[in-house]
């Protein structure tokens, strides 16, 4: 997963025009996250895409109905998401065929949907329950889409890069030893037999150094070179691809697709973060892009064309961690680019394509908050305001009227509630746990007339 100023916006006429590249034929889509208040209504969002940009395809973190029926008939492409705590029970059929039955089949053929994500990242979750029962749950849904009549969808699942345990040199890629033989081999060969892509998410963001910043922006650098295939690579992108490829052909897999589920280069930061700016989110995305769909592929996999989702649509402000986790949109909660790398077309009837630099969110000042974990499920969240209300929270805010009725979503009442529950108790790690679906953090999740107390 992916976290989220002087305008520096000096390109060549020739460099803008390379990025004005129609994307509808083309394997290029975003993340719509939805960890904000501010975001607009997913019908308006919808109409917004269709019209007034090139993406084609979309990628959610759940569900969601309202953002499912607001596609319908766009013509978009839609990947769900299961929610991690809900991969145990899936791993059986008859629980799969209801998921199906409520999440997938009211919204199909209108709804685009086109394949389904199991979770987000597992493996790097250290879950032993939930790992276990990923490949199952993959295999459920598939066989649940098939009875339902629904062979095309995709099933699939998303990995963080720290499935490898070694990455440098690409030829030298290798799944952590483990997890190769138990997970990666019958994973694989379910997408083998099934025809569906591994999806990973590269981030050169989280693995450049001062050295190697041109090499993560696909700018001019001298490269690194691997002994073994005596090729030198010239972006870390293609490096970080060509890894995940060699630990799967390692086992035996090097003819599975792959997709990429989420990178991306957030536009502002911290202080401390000197190569967190508007430039070289440009150049990353705009570079990305073009490397993508040039059709050029990787060294080791030469031809190979990607699906890719661009982290994220939106700058989401309830997202938390650093400044920088805030602001990987492409696009402002107003609808208004960030910045463009291709993406718009037309002008007059659309929002204003100029440019916006968004200001860092206020700090924390030392203070922490307890908010939902990003996968935890529905039923978990609410078994949380259940317990919390229940144990000496007051929970007249997020009742209808209250400062913190909206937006009226079970994650943005759970978050409420469990911060509540965590400073009234002693606001120790512990407290934030709620079956580890908590999290801790110190950027202030408050919003309009809705106060987290810290």
């Amino acid at each position: 997963m992916a976290p989220k100023p002087a305008l520096l916006l000096t390109f060549s006429i020739s460099f803008l025009l390379l990025l004005q590249i129609s994307l509808s034929d083309l394997p290029i889509g975003v993340n719509y996250g939805t960890l904000a208040n501010n975001l607009p209504p997913p019908s308006q969002v919808a109409s917004f895409l269709k019209a007034y940009t090139s993406i084609t395809h979309i990628k959610l973190f759940d569900a969601n109905p309202a953002i499912l029926s607001a596609f319908a008939n766009t013509n978009i492409s839609v990947t769900v998401t299961v929610a991690n705590g809900d991969i145990p029970s899936l791993s059986k059929l008859p629980a799969a065929q209801s998921w199906v039955s409520s999440n997938i089949s009211p919204f199909l053929p209108a709804t685009k949907i086109a394949q389904i994500a199991v979770g987000n990242e597992i493996i790097a979750t250290s879950d032993k329950n939930l790992i276990a029962h990923l490949v199952p749950a993959m295999r459920s849904l598939h066989a649940a889409l098939r009875l339902s009549g629904m062979p095309t969808v995709a099933v699939t699942t998303p990995h963080s890069l720290g499935i490898l345990s070694l990455s440098e040199p690409p030829s030298a890629g290798r799944f952590r030893r483990g997890y190769d033989q138990a997970i990666f081999a019958p994973m694989l060969d379910f997408h083998n037999r099934t025809g569906t892509p591994f999806m990973v998410n590269p981030y050169p963001y989280f693995g450049f150094s001062d050295k190697t910043l041109n090499y993560a922006l696909f700018k001019p650098n001298a490269g690194i070179y691997d002994p073994t295939t005596r090729i030198t690579y010239t972006n870390m992108f293609d490096a970080q691809m060509d890894a995940v490829y060699s630990a799967m052909k390692r086992l035996g897999y090097g003819n599975v697709k792959i997709s990429v589920g989420e990178t991306g280069w957030p536009s502002v930061g911290d202080p401390d973060q000197p190569a967190v700016n508007m430039a070289n989110a440009i150049s990353y995305n705009g570079n990305l892009i073009r490397h993508v769909n040039s059709g050029k592929g990787t060294p080791l996999m030469p031809g190979r064309r990607f699906e890719t989702f661009i982290f994220a649509l939106f700058n989401e402000n309830l997202k938390p961690g650093s400044t920088a986790e805030r602001n990987f949109g492409l696009f402002q909660p107003d609808l208004t680019p960030v910045y463009d790398v291709g993406i718009m077309r037309g002008k007059a009837a659309g929002p204003s394509a100029t440019p916006s630099v968004p200001t860092p969110a206020p700090s924390g000042g030392g203070k922490k908050w307890c908010v939902a974990k990003g996968g935890a499920s529905a039923q978990a969240l609410q078994a949380n305001i259940d317990y919390a209300c229940n144990n000496g929270v007051d929970c007249s805010p997020i009742q209808a009227g209250g400062a913190c009725f909206l937006p009226n979503t079970v994650e943005s009442h759970a978050a409420y509630v469990m911060n509540a529950y965590y400073q009234s108790h002693g606001r120790n790690d512990f407290n934030c746990d709620f079956s580890q679906t908590g999290l801790i953090t110190t950027s202030n999740p408050s919003h309009s007339t809705c106060q987290f107390n810290a």
